[in-house]
């Protein structure tokens, strides 16, 4: 159940979830090439791919920061490439990297649009492509897709249109890929949060920075090394969400990743559908919103 010696391509490592999915597989020895934009520090947003990657080996994993913008076929295959030749292969495609803007059609400006359709769809099925003769000679090859459960619903689409869609892209990408890549026993799925993820990215978003009902990327990070480790073979096409994910790994105490310790009242990340809340009944959890 562990993850030294495989290699993970994780995009939008820099900071928040990405990261810390990188912490998590750098505990356990694992060979990690942090890909992002970030090369030099934001004036909002703190970390870059070198201090990402001076964390990662500091916890104990072996790190490649490269500097790559997934909307960039010539950056994407030279990342993947130059992650091959320095750790001798891939196992594991963290496809992490999004953008968001939660607007509604009318004030969603087409450079948006057309910004989160390229990163989050196309730059997900564009990574994974260039990845994918990879992972065929990978140990137990694993894509990722930090993406929510398919439910063609209106009430998820209606208020951010263009954002759902971009985001249920990488959902598709899941579903298809799956199918396309089982015969090579390459794993391909899903993860989701159940509750809104504190992130210095989702801080700059107007209406969405709620940090007393927020928790911390860490329980992403546990719930995807969960997933990670699982048989390739037999565990693909799900759509995760990282409490359950845990729950049935037998966790039963959450409060170590709540921004406020014994917040009890989270507030609900989108897409979270009634399968999921069935699903956190069976297990026994004791929410305000289930």
């Amino acid at each position: 159940m562990s993850l030294r010696g495989k290699t993970l391509f994780i995009t939008g490592a820099s900071r928040g979830i990405g990261k810390a999915i990188a912490l998590r597989a750098a505990r356990d020895g694992a060979n990690i090439a942090i890909a992002a934009k970030t090369a030099e520090p934001h004036p909002k947003l703190p970390g870059t791919i070198y201090t990402a990657a001076k964390e990662v080996e500091e916890a104990g994993g072996h790190a490649l920061p490269i500097i790559c913008d997934i909307r960039d076929e010539e950056q994407v295959k030279t990342a993947i490439q130059k992650t091959v030749d320095t750790f001798g292969g891939i196992d594991i495609l963290v496809n992490n990297a999004s953008a968001i803007s939660l607007t509604n059609t009318e004030n969603t400006p087409v450079k948006r649009y057309d910004l989160m359709h390229s990163i989050n769809s196309r730059g997900t099925w564009m990574v994974s492509k260039y990845a994918i003769p990879h992972l065929k000679r990978g140990n137990n090859p694993h894509i990722l897709n930090i993406s929510p459960p398919l439910d063609m619903k209106e009430r998820w689409y209606a208020p951010n249109v263009a954002y759902t869609m971009a985001k249920i892209g990488m959902s598709l990408c899941v579903l298809g890929m799956a199918g396309e890549l089982r015969d090579y026993g390459i794993a391909v799925n899903a993860l989701w949060p159940l509750t809104m993820i504190q992130t210095a990215a989702l801080s700059q978003i107007e209406g969405a920075d709620d940090s007393a009902g927020s928790r911390k990327p860490e329980i992403m990070a546990d719930a995807a090394h969960a997933v990670l480790v699982k048989p390739s073979r037999s565990f693909s096409g799900k759509f995760c969400i990282d409490e359950i994910v845990l729950r049935e790994q037998g966790v039963t105490q959450f409060d170590k990743y709540a921004i406020v310790p014994g917040t009890k009242d989270f507030q609900l990340d989108f897409f979270i559908d009634d399968a999921s809340f069935q699903r956190l009944r069976d297990l026994g959890a004791r929410h305000s919103h289930i």
